[in-house]
């Protein structure tokens, strides 16, 4: 176990290093500015002004296409835009909004909740274009699999632009991160922190931790023998309901400590330049704020185009479209939910007596002592909910981890893909957890390189089918489309 943890230390360190140097090279003490943070939020900011603030001028028009009013006879794909929505959605809404949250909090002060929701509204912009690219430039294979993402997009618009080698580079490398992350924050990050909530509640697990992983092992394992169609049909019945018991039980904690929010929100809209509990002051409580967010939504990272690559439509703008509702769902509502029940019950003053679990960077175990503290007996319903939230991110970043192995490996050897990664399941339960939590954000975060420098300079064309799509839109063109 020892060696294990050895092995996974020295691999962070490693890769923290080399992808996470500090901008300000070591220049301002106590403060670090990762490159790949700084990249997401130029690209967040400079494709929201391109786009005229696409993430707001057309929700309500999003929101028809998932509820299926644009169906045409044309549309390709596997499945329905709703269930590409809630299959990228089962990965992203999941212990990043629980856990992760309770972590920024607790490091970078209630000030943090506001830079997540900002990097919230950018995130929109930054999924909307990647998923538009990653439609456009799929990839349907003769046996049917569909491969979209970074892979295909990359190497797809360099080519087209005369960077074939850098295009194909961009892809070999954002296609390695792709499976360390579906590797690591993925699986392991999801298991770890599923683990630390729910042996709280079963001791059992607490001695024999190991039993938890067989136990998810083969529940994933039943699950995504069955490819994108099964993943899909399961994560449409689970993640609604996981998100309503979620949302329910969070707002149920606001209304009883009601009192507390306006004081919450003063925290949360004056700590965020004026922040008293991260080292670093006003960048460091940004730059917590907005890790934390996008390792929740993804936004930027490449990862859900390889969900929604697979959706029956006939314009990628149309399902980038549908895509600007994650970010929203994910990092506006749900984490700025947790953040608001986390700041009112004060689980994180220092005089709660819960210093151990943020020192141990136990958040989902940190929210659920902020539940437990308004609802004594929810933390067992929470354990449950965490559980089926990494469940769900389980198996969709299997499938991811899956389009990458097959892009580097072949489709012939996919089994072996599988196995590893149910293997990892069991790994994630014996290894340290703050190890995980640090595992898991580099490899998450990489993915992020390679993609935003393409969505940035492949930009002008989504630009230019963006306001093809407006026009036809405007012209009623796309009504008289419609399957009657």
């Amino acid at each position: 176990m020892n060696a294990i943890n050895e092995l996974f230390i020295y691999i962070t360190k490693l890769l923290d290093n080399i992808l996470f140097f500090d901008l300000l090279f070591g220049q301002v003490t106590g403060t670090k500015v990762p490159f790949v943070i700084a990249l997401l939020i130029f690209g967040g900011v400079y494709l929201t002004l391109k786009f005229s603030f696409i993430n707001l001028k057309m929700f309500s028009h999003s929101y028809k296409i998932i509820m299926g009013k644009y169906k045409t006879k044309d549309d390709v794909g596997l499945i329905e835009p709703r269930q590409s929505l809630t299959t990228a959605l089962s990965a992203t809404v999941g212990l990043g909004n629980i856990a992760g949250v309770a972590l920024a909090v607790s490091i970078g002060g209630a000030g943090a909740t506001f830079w997540m929701i900002i990097a919230g509204f950018l995130g929109m912009t930054l999924k909307f274009t990647e998923v538009t690219l990653s439609l456009k430039y799929r990839d349907i294979l003769s046996d049917g699999t569909i491969i979209g993402g970074g892979m295909a997009y990359l190497r797809k618009g360099f080519a087209n632009r005369g960077y074939t080698k850098t295009g194909k580079n961009l892809a070999l490398l954002f296609a390695i991160f792709l499976l360390g992350g579906a590797i690591g924050g993925g699986n392991t990050f999801q298991v770890s922190q599923a683990l630390g909530s729910v042996s709280n509640e079963i001791g059992f697990f607490k001695t024999y931790p190991w039993v938890f992983g067989v136990v998810v092992a083969i529940l994933t394992g039943a699950v995504i023998i069955g490819g994108i169609k099964r993943i899909g049909t399961v994560t449409e019945k689970i993640v609604p309901l996981m998100v309503l018991v979620y949302v329910s039980a969070s707002l149920w904690i606001l209304i009883v400590n009601i009192d507390r929010l306006p004081h919450a929100f003063y925290l949360i809209f004056t700590e965020a330049f004026n922040p008293t509990a991260v080292t670093g002051g006003l960048i460091g409580v940004i730059i917590v704020g907005f890790q934390r967010a996008m390792f929740s939504s993804e936004a930027g990272l490449g990862s859900a185009p390889i969900a929604h690559s697979t959706a029956k439509v006939k314009y990628p703008v149309r399902q980038g479209m549908v895509a600007l509702y994650e970010p929203f769902i994910d990092t506006v509502i749900i984490c700025t939910m947790t953040a608001l029940v986390i700041v009112t019950t004060g689980v994180c003053d220092p005089n709660a007596g819960f210093c151990g679990l943020i020192d141990a960077k136990n958040g989902a175990g940190l929210t659920a002592e902020a539940f437990r503290s308004v609802i004594y007996w929810f933390p067992m319903i929470l354990s449950f909910s965490i559980f089926m939230f990494a469940f769900s991110t389980l198996i969709s970043w299997s499938y991811y981890g899956e389009v990458a192995w097959i892009y580097l490996f072949g489709s012939s050897s996919v089994m072996v893909y599988k196995i590893i990664f149910l293997l990892f399941i069991v790994i994630a339960t014996i290894v340290d957890t703050n190890t995980m939590v640090d595992f898991a954000s580099i490899l998450f975060l990489a993915m992020a390189i390679p993609n935003v420098i393409g969505l940035i300079v492949m930009s002008s064309e989504v630009k230019k089918d963006l306001n093809d799509y407006l026009y036809k839109l405007r012209k009623g063109e796309l009504d008289r489309e419609l399957m009657r």
